[in-house]
Parts: C-alpha cells; structure tokens; sequence
C-alpha cells in the first residue's frame, strides 16, 4: 500500500531555497554552501539539524536534484536520500499527524528529495531552471497558465528582454 503525504510549504521553501544555493553574481558562479558554517547557518536557518554529516548529505542532494530538473539524469538519482526514510502516524489534537523519519545525517536532503517528489507529481513541470542561460537559479511557477519562465522579472526577465529588443534593433536597422 503506498501513502501520499503532502510536504509543508517550508519543506518546497528549502527545496527552492536549496536549487538556488548555487547563484550567479556579476558572472562568477557562486555556492553558498561551500563554507562549513555557513552551510550550518544555512541548516539552522531552515529548521534542520546543522551537522558535518547533514552539510555533506545536502550539498550532494542539491547537485543530483539540480541534474534531474535540468533533465539530465532521472528521477532514481535521488534515491540514496531517502533509503530507510518514513513516516510514522500519531494522534494529535486534529486526527493523525505524520511525522517524517530519517537516518541521522540526511534529515534536510531527505525532506528536500520528498519535498521535489510531491512537487513533481502533483505540478509536474512547475519547478524548472530559470530561461536566462546565464542563470543557475530555479524557479516554481505558481501561476495559473504555467508561463513563468525567469528566476526573477526584475533581473533575469528584465535582461533577456532587453537582449532581444537589442538583437531586433539591430537587426532591423542592417
């Protein structure tokens, strides 16, 4: 029997904030992650246990997740990340509450890989790199007509705009 359990907002938050641990500033890409502290800042900042061994297990789930929403690898890549995870029930105020378990090192990669499996069943194609090739931010489009198509309109969208009026103009004015 399978159970579907719907990840948080702040599980799909640290899916996204994680994909975006990568960014490109002012042409030089970028990793977030890279020092050991601010890897342990960024964890603690997320609700997650802030270990060595929790740092190494995202910085790995970031690079296989970041492969599969590209479309360069598939969807098994992850699952290292959730071998021995589950949920187990309780009762609570409201009903049955679910509570995720996971082996001890992997707890923030674990709820990253459910959060992008939930994601991808029930939007598929919502969460996808942004359309600027310069960029290595990702983005999930909450629109209605699924059309959003850059990290950011103020930056990426303005820029990629802006090139093609430019390639227009000129091309209009050979």
């Amino acid at each position: 029997m399978s159970l579907e359990v719907r990840p948080t907002m702040s599980d799909e938050t640290l899916l996204l904030d994680l994909l975006n641990t990568t960014p490109v500033h002012d042409g030089i890409p970028g990793d977030d992650l890279a020092d050991p502290a601010a890897a342990r800042e960024w964890l603690a900042a997320h609700g997650q246990p802030a270990t060595d061994n929790e740092h190494r297990a995202l910085v790995e789930a970031r690079s296989v997740l970041q492969r599969i929403v590209r479309g360069e690898v598939g969807p098994a890549a992850a699952g290292a990340f959730v071998d021995g995870a589950g949920y187990r029930a309780s009762f609570g105020e409201d009903g049955v509450e679910w509570h995720l378990n996971v082996p001890a090192g992997r707890a923030a990669a674990a709820r990253a890989v459910l959060a992008w499996d939930a994601l991808a069943k029930s939007s598929p194609g919502r969460l996808r790199p942004c359309a600027n090739p310069e960029c290595r931010l990702f983005l999930i489009d909450h629109s209605k007509p699924n059309s959003a198509r850059w990290c950011s309109m103020a930056v990426c969208g303005n820029r990629m705009k802006a090139r093609r009026h430019y390639q227009r103009s000129r091309t209009a004015a050979d």
